[in-house]
């Protein structure tokens, strides 16, 4: 009877043990390089102080946790599981360790598994298709978060480099206008230019399109509904013909990527991912101006444009001047060429011209004007006719050359002043040189006297530089007292190391903005930094209580104090928490305006 009783009580407590059950299920064993390998860590008890393996060799995702507690026919049913995605970092044997957990005062342990790494596979991670379960709402909860990712971080997202005319005249008007397009299950948070072209062998004028600025817009690529936004426009001028190369753009991106599950409410869930964008090289063939018909004045001006010479006053008294005025306007490479230049009678004096440009660049190409205002004053009375200019250019619509010629001006001087005249037949009488008198000069002899020297003994200049060092004694033994104080002010130092810490860590937070962690560390040390310089505390001082107390003793505006509380906050939340380019701005936004109020507010 004593034998039955003992066997009894033997059975009951391996059922008491049995009911706890704490176990790690990998859903594979063997994969490859590039494959994905789940590990499920499952009770039927709920536990604490849960403590993963290290997962040597994987880098580890997770985790991702699922409880299930229901109650049939009287019976509590209860399920958890931890759930890491591994992705293998080499090939190889690795050995997955135990995990712990406590329930009820005790602590369980999982068995380890060896994992084998193999070479790469052809299809990993397959999507298994699995029946859907109408009484169970929570099966797109329970699915993996790894492997079912439902596309890639650039799938979806293109920038493009639209080029309107691929195959232009040297200087020629090309228009570039860079698009991101975005299709509408594709989500981009932030983006910066990561690498920008160069345009060589091209003249560019660069429109960049500032964020604030920037338009989502409806459009279509490869036929397919997309949003898109335009991030930059350039209009190239090349410069040179044959095969010419415009370098890629390259932008990095921070996107939301759908994971391929879905809430009880079907709304899918995302994860954060980075991934670049790039148009790749684009290449245009750049015609050569045709030589046939090229006009001998032809400088390289291209488009259509009007010419015209206009003088001023053509009749002229006595100390008077004139101006004239060569001008050309219409659309093309205005800043590309230059303007023919007048020549007059050597009895006209031409100064240097005034040269004016009133030009626009937009993306169709440049249109405007641009002028050279001579101003010419004459030497003597008399008429002086200034000949007609001439000015060519090839107009890339017609493929022709055009060429326009002025009219001849003729200059008439009625009168000159007396004196003038006489200064002027002077000088005149003195230019003309007599036949062989023309390199008379080399053959005159040189007589060669001595010039008389003052002895620097004894002179200004030796007694100037004789007496400045003594005289510059009093101001080093100024300058050195006046360090000495300075270094011996170790407060004084300390505020101005302070102070500029926090101009160093504001200026590398602004460096920062659209990265989290580095932007909101040196936001907060900025901060730090601000404070210590005007309160005078050490960084053992720095808790909230303490620095509200300081500020409002010192004059502080109580809306400052509390604005500077909540910068405060979201330095230390936003580091731990998802955060967008916009937050991030405002938040160094508002650190500026309230480090602005708090110098002049305190005291």
């Amino acid at each position: 009877m004593k034998k039955y009783i003992l066997l009894i009580l033997l059975l009951s407590l391996q059922g008491l043990y049995a009911q706890v059950e704490f176990k790690a299920t990998p859903s594979k064993t063997k994969l490859g390089i590039n494959e994905k390998l789940r590990v499920e860590f499952s009770m039927n008890q709920d536990g604490d102080n849960f403590s993963p393996p290290a997962f040597q060799g994987f880098q580890a995702a997770g985790p991702g946790q699922m409880i299930s507690n229901s109650w049939i026919n009287g019976k509590r049913s209860f399920s958890k599981t931890y759930t890491y995605v591994l992705t293998p970092k080499a090939k190889g044997t690795f050995t997955i360790g135990q995990a712990t957990i406590e329930i009820e005062g005790q602590t369980y342990k999982t068995s380890p598994f060896k994992v084998t790494v193999g070479d790469a596979v052809a299809n990993p991670n397959p999507q298994p298709q699995r029946p859907y379960n109408p009484y169970n709402p929570y099966q797109q909860q329970q699915e993996d978060p790894g492997d079912q990712v439902a596309q890639k971080p650039g799938d979806g997202i293109h920038l493009v480099a639209e080029v309107a005319n691929t195959s232009p005249y040297v200087n020629q008007p090309v228009n570039v206008v860079y698009k991101l397009y975005v299709s509408p299950n594709s989500s981009v948070l932030n983006f910066f230019e990561k690498e920008s072209p160069k345009y060589n062998d091209f003249w560019s004028q660069i429109e960049v399109v500032d964020g604030k600025s920037m338009k989502v817009q409806q459009g279509t690529y490869k036929g397919q509904p997309y949003r898109y936004v335009v991030l930059r426009k350039a209009v190239l001028y090349p410069q040179k013909s044959g095969r010419l190369e415009i370098e890629p753009l390259v932008v990095e991106l921070n996107v939301e990527v759908p994971t391929g599950r879905r809430d009880m409410f079907g709304r899918p869930f995302t994860t954060q991912a980075k991934t670049e964008a790039t148009t790749g090289k684009k290449f245009i063939n750049v015609r050569a101006l045709p030589e046939a018909g090229k006009p001998d004045d032809f400088n390289g001006a291209v488009g259509n444009f009007e010419f015209k010479v206009t003088p001023g006053k053509t009749t002229l008294k006595g100390g008077e001047s004139t101006q004239v005025t060569v001008s050309v306007s219409g659309k093309g490479n205005l800043k590309l060429f230059t303007l023919p230049k007048p020549e007059v009678p050597a009895a006209l004096e031409m100064y240097d011209p005034e040269h004016k440009e009133d030009v626009k660049t937009p993306l169709t190409g440049m249109y405007g004007s641009i002028s050279d205002l001579y101003t010419i004053v004459p030497n003597n009375k008399g008429k002086y006719p200034i000949k007609p200019l001439s000015f060519s250019w090839f107009d890339p619509n017609t493929a022709k050359y055009h060429t326009v010629t002025s009219k001849e001006i003729m200059i008439d001087v009625t009168t000159m002043p007396a004196n003038a005249t006489a200064a002027n037949q002077v000088a005149s009488s003195k230019q003309k040189l007599a036949p062989g008198e023309t390199f008379r000069f080399i053959n005159l002899e040189t007589s060669l006297r001595a010039t008389g020297r003052d002895d620097f003994f004894g002179s200004t200049l030796f007694y100037i530089l004789l007496f400045i060092p003594f005289l510059l004694i009093p101001v080093i033994v100024l300058l050195k007292k006046k360090k000495e104080a300075y270094d011996s002010d170790v407060t004084g130092n300390k505020i101005r190391q302070n102070n500029k810490l926090a101009r160093k860590f504001l200026g590398e937070a602004k460096k920062q903005l659209g990265s989290k962690e580095p932007f909101y560390l040196a936001l907060e040390k900025a901060l730090h930094n601000f404070l210590k310089a005007k309160l005078n505390i050490e960084t053992s001082e720095l808790s909230r209580e303490n620095i509200r107390e300081l500020l409002l003793s010192r004059k502080a505006d109580p809306d400052t104090v509390n604005n500077f509380s909540l910068i405060m906050d979201n330095c230390e939340f936003a580091r731990y928490a998802p955060s967008s380019g916009t937050a991030m701005q405002q938040d160094y936004d508002s650190a500026v305006s309230v480090i602005t109020a708090l110098e002049k507010q305190i005291k």
